[in-house]
């Protein structure tokens, strides 16, 4: 389900304008840094996140989220000048999320949302994890042909779904991805270099396990697809699949029970998440 919905920057929602608000924000933000003499790494020590996350931020390539907007006014002394942005942010991801397709926004609604999320890939790189040039080579590749502007569109709304991994609170999220996935250098090397670093980024998240489920495995709970479980806000956990465009937000008790059921097994026979990171790094310095 590479659906689950550089080198150009990886600008979120870039068809409706609102790059040019987190863009004005990071060039703020670092004029304020400077101001108080603090360093990428203070202030993300200061705000709870990465200092790839601020260095994001003020090149305008990341979403602030609403909660870092709200530390980083108060760790660098803005005196509400960030915190004024914060309901013009929120409205932007609301907006972001309904360009999605129809047949994907309510899982892009519950996606957002969610208390924890649980992503199974079999054949390419859950949307959530993909890089620029990766979500643009699965966009250009896909037939029948989109053309350019809605290539241009779908890399967006798929990138600006990644503020998922700035939420505080943060959301339990985990992710096996069968080999196969990371024998598909979507993109050409280069690009694929760059997707596996992010891969490394995020599986390094305190918020997030990732597992790699070896191909040589002789036995397997599950060979019909990806699929992804949530457990949304105030209700019980639900499954999601697709192909082809053809989408299910499953709510069934029972079904929703298997598909849980086949995720810890195929969680069980993954490799550890520190067993996939060591093969990751591995296959990162060979290509």
């Amino acid at each position: 389900m590479s659906g689950n919905e550089e080198e150009r920057p990886e600008r979120p929602s870039e068809v409706d304008g609102t790059a040019h608000l987190f863009s004005a924000l990071g060039k703020q933000i670092k004029a304020l840094r400077g101001n108080a003499r603090m360093s990428q790494a203070q202030l993300a020590e200061a705000t709870h996140c990465s200092e790839d996350l601020v260095s994001s931020v003020e090149r305008g390539v990341r979403t602030p989220q609403p909660d870092f907007l709200l530390r980083a006014d108060s760790a660098l002394g803005a005196g509400g000048v960030l915190a004024a942005a914060v309901e013009d942010v929120r409205e932007a991801l609301a907006r972001a999320r309904t360009r999605h397709p129809d047949w994907f926004r309510r899982f892009a609604d519950a996606e957002a949302e969610a208390l924890a999320l649980h992503y199974y890939a079999v054949q390419a790189m859950p949307g959530i994890l993909q890089t620029e040039s990766y979500a643009r080579a699965v966009f250009r590749e896909r037939r029948p042909l989109y053309d350019e502007e809605t290539v241009e569109k779908r890399v967006a709304d798929r990138l600006a779904r990644q503020t998922l991994f700035d939420k505080w609170p943060a959301p339990t999220i985990s992710f096996v991805l069968e080999m196969a996935v990371l024998n598909r250098p979507m993109g050409g090397r280069e690009a694929f270099r760059e997707q596996l670093r992010r891969i490394l980024e995020v599986a390094r998240l305190r918020t997030v396990h990732l597992q790699i489920m070896p191909t040589e495995r002789t036995e397997h709970p599950c060979l019909g697809g990806s699929f992804t479980l949530l457990t949304p806000k105030g209700r019980r956990e639900v499954a999601y699949t697709e192909i082809y465009g053809h989408a299910r937000l499953i709510t069934d008790p029972e079904e929703v029970r298997q598909y849980t059921e086949r995720y810890g097994i195929i969680r069980a026979q993954a490799l550890t998440p520190h067993e996939s990171l060591a093969a990751i790094e591995k296959m990162l310095g060979e290509l």
